[in-house]
């Protein structure tokens, strides 16, 4: 099929308006969604009304709000029940979780967004509302700074403008705190991010390679916190997850593909 006919530019908006939906997992409106994805009122209307009836969105009591429905998580379980990446990896986080009393994300990127492939949080902790398949802004959370980071540095470059630009009048801020974030890499092997996606929610993440390709993604530790002790945190956390990451390697080191 021509990457261009109009089938294929329709698959691409219609996944285009599924990626809008975002780890919040608020419902939006056709609005929102204009604004989310940058395509016509015309075309989103039209979509939400194509992928309600295919089962992929449905409508918040009746209203005028969208949220997404069944038909993502049967592609997502046939994902995770094929993924040797996720069987392996799953257990091993989980335990780092329940010794940590926080979540633990396996990510990788989705245009300037991060894509939680493996996720596991401790039973003991509240939830931050995330899971398999949530996405993240990369530039407002650690999980997405470290992947940026771990980049070679002409790509990273190309990267990093992309996410400031896509900032619009916070491009300034975000990219200081960037910077300011590869700085935290630099000097220490991981970065921080404490309230900035989510309120009193922390994150400290690194970059690892993945599998017999070396896919580059991104390890991230995190947990609500309503007074934080920055230090105390970073001195529990930071060693585990530096161990946690080598450890990890080592066992998905043999995962074919793009892990």
């Amino acid at each position: 099929m021509n990457p261009s006919s109009p089938v294929t530019m329709t698959l691409e908006r219609g996944l285009q308006v599924l990626r809008a939906f975002r780890a919040e997992r608020a419902p939006l409106t056709n609005g929102e969604l204009v604004r989310r994805t940058g395509l016509s009122k015309s075309t989103v209307s039209r979509l939400t009304s194509t992928l309600v009836a295919m089962g992929f969105l449905r409508r918040v009591a009746g209203g005028p709000q969208f949220e997404l429905a069944s038909g993502p998580l049967g592609i997502g379980h046939a994902y995770l029940e094929a993924s040797a990446m996720t069987r392996l990896a799953h257990p091993f986080m989980q335990a780092l979780a329940d010794r940590l009393n926080v979540s633990v994300a396996l990510a990788v990127p989705d245009h300037l967004d991060m894509l939680y492939v493996a996720y596991r949080t401790s039973t003991r902790i509240a939830t931050l509302r995330l899971g398999v398949g949530s996405l993240l802004p990369m530039g407002l959370t650690a999980i997405g700074r470290a992947w940026l980071w771990g980049l070679p540095e002409d790509q990273r470059s190309a990267y990093v403008s992309s996410v400031v630009e896509a900032a619009g009048p916070q491009a300034e801020e975000m990219r200081k705190s960037i910077e300011a974030a590869f700085e935290d890499l630099s000097r220490s092997g991981v970065c921080m991010t404490f309230g900035e996606y989510q309120r009193n929610a922390y994150g400290i993440a690194l970059p690892i390679r993945v599998g017999s390709a070396g896919t580059l993604m991104a390890l991230n530790c995190g947990a609500v916190e309503l007074i934080p002790d920055i230090d105390a945190i970073r001195a529990r956390i930071v060693p585990e997850l530096k161990a946690a990451a080598v450890e990890l390697m080592v066992l998905l080191r043999d995962v074919g593909g793009e892990a």
